[in-house]
C-alpha cells in the first residue's frame, strides 16, 4: 500500500506538471494524516527529483495548549526527517475582529498570506497542500447543494495560482512573488482511506482535531451523513462526483476559450465599475456564451463573489434579451445589468462598492436550522448555528465578534428561525435599550450602514421577530442573562 500511493502521487505530479525537477516546494503541514503523509512522500520522492522542500505551519493561536501542540510536533517532526521549517503563530481571533471577518474565512486568508510570504523567501514558486479525493467529492456535492455554476462543480483543481484567493490586506506578499506562485494538490486523486492506511504502515502518528467529527458543520454533515446515505445508492458515488468534476473541469476549459474569444468581439469597454457589452452581438451568442460573458463580469467587478446564483444570471439573461431601453436587472453585490439602446451594461449599482460580509440578495426568507448551517445564496457565506455553555459564553465575551451572536436558547422557545431581509415598517428591540423598540430603519441610520446596503443587512428572525440585526445587535427579548440556562449561537463563517 505505501508503494501504491507513492505511484499514485507520482502520477498525479507528472500528468498535471506540479512541481518539475529542481523546484522548491513549500508543505503546509497542519499535523494532520492529508498533510503528514503529503510531507512523507515528497521527502521520499526528493533526491529522486531534486527538489528542496520547506515545511511551514501556522498556529491560529485559537485552540490554546492543543495549537501550541500541534506546532511543537510540526516542528519536531521537520528536523527529525532534516526539513527546514518555519512556524509562525497569529493571532486569528484578533485579526478576525480587525477586518470585520469571520473567524474561518479569516484563518483562511492569513493561512495562504503566511504560506506565500513563506514562499517567496524561500524562493519557491510551489505551495502544496493535503486536500485528498474525498475532499474533492465533498466539495462538488457541497457546490451542487448550493446551486454553483461550472466553475464551482470543477470542484478543487490540481493547480491554482494563489492570486485566485482573497489574501487578507496588509499580509500579502509584494511585488512580483504572488502571481508566480500557486497551490499545488498532489493528493487530489488519493482516497482519504488510502491516506490513513499509509499513515499507519508508515508509523506516522498525526495529530487528531475535533473539529472534524461536529456534524453542525455543513461539510461534516455531507462526509458523515450523506455520502454514507448515497453510497446506499451507489456504492462509488465519491469516486462518481471526482469524474463529474474532471469532465466539468475539462468542459469549463473550452467553454473559458470560447468565453475569451467571445469578450474581445462583444465587450465595447471595460472600465472601474462597468463592463458595457454590445448589445446587438451578445444577443446573438449562444445561450452558453450569454451566461457565461455575464457570470465573467460580475467575477471582474466582484473579487469577493464566490459564483452567481443561476436565478439571478437567468433573470439578468432574460432582461437582456428581451428587455427594452432602459430595462434593468439586480445582480449579487450591488451590480445592475441595465438594458441601452446599443448596449448592455453590468454595472455598480451606486457609488460605493459593497462592505466584505454577508449580505442577502434575493427576496423571501432562509429556514435557519438550530443545530445546523445555512448557506447564503450566490456568496462564499453560512450561518452556522448550534447550542453551547453558559461558560463558553462567559469566556467568549473577552473577545467578541460581530459575526456572532448568543441567544437564551429557551427565550428562542420551538418558534421557526429564519434569514430575510428588512420589511417596511418594522420595529426592532435592542439589547441595552431596557426593551424599548426603535425603527429599524432608524437604527440602522444611526449605525450608519449606508442606504443602498440597508435593504440587504440578512436579520435573523423568530416566528418573524427580529432577534438579531446580524453583525450589529441581538435583541433585548433573547439577550443572554444571569438566569439563563441554555445558549445558542450563531456564527457567519466564510466556506
Amino acid at each position: 500500500m505505501p508503494l501504491a500511493l507513492l505511484k499514485q502521487v507520482e502520477r498525479t505530479i507528472e500528468r498535471y506538471r506540479l512541481l518539475l525537477p529542481g523546484e522548491a516546494v513549500v508543505v503546509g503541514v497542519s499535523g494532520g494524516p492529508d498533510s503528514l503523509s503529503l510531507l512523507h512522500v515528497l521527502v521520499r520522492l526528493r533526491e529522486r527529483y531534486n527538489w528542496r522542500v520547506h515545511v511551514a505551519h501556522l498556529n491560529h493561536g485559537a485552540r490554546g495548549a492543543e495549537s501550541d501542540a500541534d506546532a511543537a510536533f510540526v516542528s519536531a517532526l521537520a528536523d527529525e526527517w532534516g526539513v527546514p521549517v518555519t512556524v509562525e503563530r497569529r493571532d486569528v481571533p484578533a485579526l478576525a475582529r480587525k477586518h470585520h471577518l469571520a473567524f474561518e474565512e479569516a484563518a483562511r486568508r492569513v493561512r495562504y498570506a503566511f504560506l506565500a510570504r513563506v514562499a517567496g523567501e524561500v524562493g519557491a514558486a510551489k505551495i502544496a497542500v493535503g486536500h485528498n479525493r474525498d475532499d474533492q467529492a465533498e466539495t462538488v456535492l457541497m457546490h451542487f447543494l448550493r446551486g454553483a455554476g461550472p466553475a464551482g462543480l470543477r470542484g478543487m483543481l490540481p493547480l491554482t495560482p494563489i492570486g485566485d484567493y482573497r489574501l487578507l490586506e496588509g499580509l500579502e506578499p509584494t511585488g512580483d512573488a504572488l502571481p508566480s506562485v500557486a497551490i499545488v494538490r498532489p493528493l487530489l486523486e488519493v482516497p482519504r482511506a488510502a491516506i490513513e492506511r499509509y499513515c499507519e504502515a508508515e508509523g506516522l502518528k498525526p495529530r487528531f482535531d475535533r473539529s472534524n467529527l461536529d456534524t453542525t458543520y455543513f461539510r461534516n454533515r455531507l462526509r458523515h451523513e450523506l455520502l454514507p446515505l448515497l453510497e446506499t445508492y451507489n456504492p462509488n458515488i465519491r469516486a462518481r462526483l471526482c469524474h463529474t468534476a474532471a469532465v466539468v473541469a475539462a468542459d469549463y476549459e473550452l467553454l473559458s476559450q470560447l468565453r475569451e474569444r467571445a469578450w474581445e468581439r462583444t465587450v465595447r469597454e471595460e472600465r472601474e465599475g462597468a463592463v458595457v457589452f454590445d448589445l446587438g452581438k451578445w444577443r446573438r451568442l449562444p445561450v452558453a456564451l450569454q451566461r457565461s460573458l455575464l457570470r465573467e463580469a460580475a467575477y471582474r467587478l466582484r473579487r469577493t463573489l464566490r459564483d452567481v446564483d443561476f436565478v439571478h444570471v437567468e433573470q439578468a439573461r432574460r432582461v437582456g434579451l428581451e428587455g427594452t431601453t432602459g430595462a434593468q436587472a439586480t445582480l449579487p453585490l450591488g451590480l445592475t445589468l441595465v438594458v441601452g439602446y446599443e448596449t448592455l451594461t453590468v454595472g455598480e449599482a451606486g457609488a460605493e462598492p459593497p462592505p466584505d460580509e454577508p449580505l442577502l440578495w434575493g427576496e423571501g426568507s432562509l429556514p435557519v436550522a438550530l443545530p445546523g448551517e445555512t448557506p447564503i445564496p450566490g456568496t462564499c457565506w453560512l450561518l452556522r448555528a448550534d447550542e453551547v455553555t453558559v461558560g463558553e459564553w462567559e469566556a467568549a465575551r473577552e473577545r467578541p465578534d460581530p459575526w456572532t451572536a448568543y441567544c437564551d436558547r429557551d427565550a428562542l422557545g420551538d418558534r421557526r428561525l429564519a434569514l430575510r431581509t428588512r420589511r417596511p415598517g418594522e420595529r426592532f428591540r435592542p439589547q441595552g435599550m431596557g426593551g424599548h423598540s426603535v425603527k429599524l430603519s432608524d437604527f440602522m441610520v444611526n449605525l450608519k450602514i449606508p442606504r443602498r446596503w440597508r435593504g440587504h443587512i440578512p436579520l435573523l428572525t423568530a416566528d418573524d421577530e427580529v432577534v438579531w440585526v446580524c453583525g450589529r445587535r441581538v435583541s433585548e427579548t433573547v439577550a443572554v442573562t444571569g438566569r439563563t440556562r441554555r445558549v445558542a449561537r450563531f456564527r457567519f463563517v466564510a466556506d
